[in-house]
């Protein structure tokens, strides 16, 4: 309806959005301009500052086709995106560390796409084994995938080098709005685990990065799809839907925790009511420090798009998530035994004071004390025998 026009009377003029930050990367001689550099060092630091601290993090770019998702978390040549830019960040403040500290690192990557609801390992050999790979749960460490293929690095170069093969792998196509539309969710993984010594005490953590480059949400008429292109678009909208639902299930659900005076209701999150939801379960409302990055187009034909994207996001800004540091299992045991010692000590100590020192109970006490140093000697040196193993098989 025209501006003015029949019926036009009391429509909304202006939608307003708030969000963390807003990036302006439409036209690169504008003042207001914000380069792939600027974008890694307001968002992509923090990242690798969170897996340095043992946490997991996920970032994922959404919006629709032709809207720079690709070009935010890949980029092109000459102007990395937020995925490689991480990546050398990482290896970087690993070069850092090592300079001034004894600690020891080991990262692995491992690269999938999520084409037409099936698996597919970008870092393996083309085979007929490489489609429809099984997304499974662990109980504690949650969903995985069943025989991805996942590779040591050394260095940013060998990340370079599989993520360039990765890309080459990956599905794209010509639609009607992008002549490289991505027809399927990548998802590149790095695992990452630091140990050193602190305080003559073992420390291990185990992090995880999810970075996601998703495919463009698309009406077919827009994008003029037939055939295997209206095939592939309807199962990205799909996924995409379940992904819209998984938001704002969440976001009620993070909402009613914030109003404990509300009657709390029954709500459903549908993860695995597509493959993109199950594998990003941890990333939504889960163990993980998550950033959603909207992508939106300036063009006014869009405006429909645009819109969508930005309530989509707007949703999103309600999830709460609970990420905690991700502590090898040993490492927190013997944490735990020694702080029991110190407390065991410290009443000994109370005892000797008040003569009870030949009491049963402080009998009793000296001999769990003597069973956890020695349980404590026992779990620092097989961890500390781990680790050189390690580090022998990485040199």
């Amino acid at each position: 309806i025209p501006e003015g026009g029949t019926g036009d009377s009391g429509r909304e003029r202006t939608k307003t959005f708030t969000y963390d930050f807003s990036f302006y990367s439409a036209d690169a001689k504008s003042p207001d301009y914000v380069s792939q550099e600027m974008v890694f060092k307001t968002l992509g630091t923090d990242v690798v500052k969170s897996a340095f601290e043992g946490y997991n993090a996920c970032v994922f770019a959404y919006g629709q086709t032709g809207s720079g998702k690709s070009y935010t978390m890949m980029g092109n040549s000459g102007d990395s995106g937020l995925i490689p830019r991480i990546c050398e960040g990482l290896f970087s403040q690993i070069n850092e560390t090592t300079r001034w500290d004894e600690a020891s690192f080991r990262t692995e990557v491992s690269y999938l796409e999520i084409y037409n609801e099936r698996v597919r390992d970008l870092l393996r050999r083309k085979s007929s084994k490489t489609f429809n790979l099984r997304v499974r749960e662990h109980p504690k460490e949650g969903p995985y995938v069943e025989d991805l293929s996942k590779h040591l690095v050394q260095n940013y170069g060998d990340v370079e080098e599989l993520m360039d093969a990765g890309n080459i792998n990956r599905t794209t196509a010509a639609t009607g709005m992008n002549d490289v539309s991505s027809r399927s969710h990548a998802i590149f993984t790095i695992k990452f685990t630091q140990a050193k010594f602190d305080s003559e005490m073992p420390c291990e953590t185990v992090s995880k990065i999810h970075l996601v480059d998703l495919a463009g949400s698309e009406r077919a008429d827009a994008t003029g799809a037939t055939g295997v292109r209206l095939k592939e678009g309807g199962n990205i909208n799909k996924s995409l839907v379940t992904l819209g639902n998984v938001i704002s299930a969440l976001a009620d659900l993070s909402q009613d925790a914030a109003n404990p005076l509300v009657k709390k209701k029954q709500v459903f999150v549908p993860y695995r009511d597509s493959v993109l939801t199950w594998l990003l379960k941890d990333s939504l409302g889960g163990n993980s420090k998550t950033i959603m990055i909207a992508t939106i187009s300036p063009a006014d034909v869009n405006y429909g798009e645009t819109l969508s994207t930005l309530r989509y996001a707007n949703r999103a800004k309600n999830i709460i998530n609970k990420p905690t540091i991700n502590e090898d299992a040993n490492v927190k045991l013997i944490r735990e035994l020694r702080a029991e010692i110190a407390r065991l000590k410290t009443l000994l100590a109370q005892g000797n004071q008040i003569a009870l020192l030949d009491s049963p109970t402080a009998l009793s006490m000296e001999e769990k004390l003597q069973q956890n140093e020695a349980r404590v000697q026992e779990l620092t040196k097989e961890w500390t025998n781990k680790w050189n193993e390690t580090q022998n098989i990485l040199k």
